[in-house]
């Protein structure tokens, strides 16, 4: 039987992903590729919505596609590419954006902070057409379903309005997408503001859980951890929120009920239960850490894998856009 259709990416926005990433998506990623066609980018057009030195983003995208890999992306079984190795994309966002409301677009979430935050003279067009280009990623593939986080739903919403909108006023050219949303059990959050959702752009990098640190540093961070002044190892997000990402870790690092945790370091402190948190984040991230290390040491065998990929992405990719082409009217070249 075929397959459904998934696709999702992450931008090259750091020199390597975090462990936010790791569980909200690489987790849950590497799980469902055995089920789904499953096209995976780096979608790094997206990430020139912000200010980038070129060489920077070539090799933060060449370390993310190596993390992808090593956290168990597997190439032959999913599609795994740069986005910008794929023309199509940035195509049909041209397109789609014919099709989009302005005021549609401006009620996107993720712009409106952004703009208020620094201002219309340095928000750019391409942030304002961010989700656009987003729906292009995803209807290009014909995908079923769009694994996300909470913070990404509006912007799948939109896609489907569009795809529906295409077909309705041109015929069925998309499928219309159904997000997937992660649970918020799999939300992690800052080790020293634990408040916070944990991110590339925090205030302090003792917050941050690197896949690509040293074990020794990741451990020395787990340790200093912010907790709370009460001792005991028990679940509260609202009156303990650094105990409670710290076993939100643990439980989806070893795939154990926070309870069982809970009742493992009873009675027992928080030096214990960091210490064992410590040892079983280093245990999951040293071999991914060396894989990608390993991928990153032979940087040409690597872009061939990506080249591989990106061929297989265009089949796909090409005979929709042709589609759309087609039935929006534009000349064909002959």
């Amino acid at each position: 039987m075929k397959k459904p259709r998934l696709y999702s990416g992450m931008q090259p926005s750091a020199d390597s992903l975090q462990i936010g990433n790791y569980i909200g998506a690489l987790l849950q990623w590497r799980q469902l590729q055995t089920s789904y066609d499953a096209f995976f980018s780096v979608v790094d057009l997206h990430a020139l919505t912000q200010p980038n030195n070129p060489e920077e983003l070539r090799e933060k995208t060449r370390r993310t596609a190596a993390q992808y890999i090593a956290a168990g992306i597997e190439p032959s079984q999913s599609t795994l590419y740069v986005q910008s190795h794929v023309r199509a994309h940035a195509e049909l966002a041209w397109v789609l954006s014919t099709i989009t409301g302005y005021g549609e677009a401006g009620r996107m979430t993720q712009f409106k902070d952004k703009s208020a935050r620094y201002g219309t003279d340095s928000t750019s067009v391409g942030l304002f057409t961010y989700p656009v280009l987003m729906a292009a990623d995803i209807l290009l593939y014909q995908s079923d379903v769009v694994p996300v986080g909470d913070d990404q739903k509006q912007h799948v919403e939109l896609t489907r309005d569009l795809a529906e909108r295409f077909n309705k006023r041109f015929g069925e050219a998309f499928t219309v997408p159904i997000p997937v949303i992660q649970k918020d059990t799999a939300r992690i959050y800052d080790l020293q503001n634990p408040t916070s959702k944990m991110s590339k752009s925090a205030e302090s990098d003792a917050g941050v859980l690197w896949m690509l640190d040293d074990p020794a540093k990741s451990a020395k961070k787990i340790m200093r951890a912010v907790t709370d002044n009460e001792g005991v190892v028990r679940f509260d997000r609202e009156n303990k929120p650094g105990v409670s990402n710290l076993l939100t870790i643990y439980a989806a690092l070893t795939g154990r009920q926070i309870a069982t945790i809970e009742d493992e370091y009873a009675g027992r402190g928080y030096g214990d239960f960091k210490k064992g948190l410590a040892e079983v984040v280093v245990a999951e991230f040293e071999p991914v850490r060396g894989r990608a290390l390993e991928l990153l040491d032979d940087p040409a065998e690597l872009d061939r894998i990506l080249a591989a990929n990106a061929a297989r992405a265009d089949a796909v990719a090409d005979a929709t856009l042709a589609d759309v082409y087609e039935k929006v009217g534009l000349l064909r070249r002959v």
